[in-house]
């Protein structure tokens, strides 16, 4: 098993900026590639970002794009997600994921360890 523990979350106002971590523990963390996932009230899980398990290929939902980056460092066993120019619109709580299957994994069933999340709001 891999355990993750979000940390980071907060309340900000709109165009603030917040970096969000993620320690793993148990198995090894290089052998997954990681992701974060959002979830505001009332609806479904998101994909927001994903990267390899080398730290390559970031790859990013449309409407975060140019203003968050994702990023890990294997030898700690951390996830972050940099967030900047935050928007109302990216309240909810998110989710850090770690998934062994090969290639560009959006869908929530194609991790296998979650953390518990952290909750982000951006005041207007």
């Amino acid at each position: 098993q891999v355990q993750l523990v979000e940390s980071g979350g907060g309340l900000v106002q709109a165009g603030d900026s917040l970096r969000l971590s993620c320690a793993a523990s148990g198995r090894t963390f290089r052998n997954y590639a990681m992701a974060w996932f959002r979830q505001a009230p009332g609806k479904e899980r998101e994909f927001v970002a994903r990267i390899s398990r080398s730290g390559a290929n970031p790859y990013y939902t449309d409407s975060v794009k140019g203003r968050f980056t994702i990023s890990r460092d294997n030898a700690k066993n951390t996830g972050n997600l940099q967030m900047t120019g935050l928007k109302p619109e990216d309240t909810a709580v998110y989710y850090c994921a770690v998934s062994n299957t090969v290639g560009i994994q959006t869908d929530t069933a194609q991790y296998d360890y979650w953390g518990q999340g952290t909750q982000v709001t951006v005041s207007s």
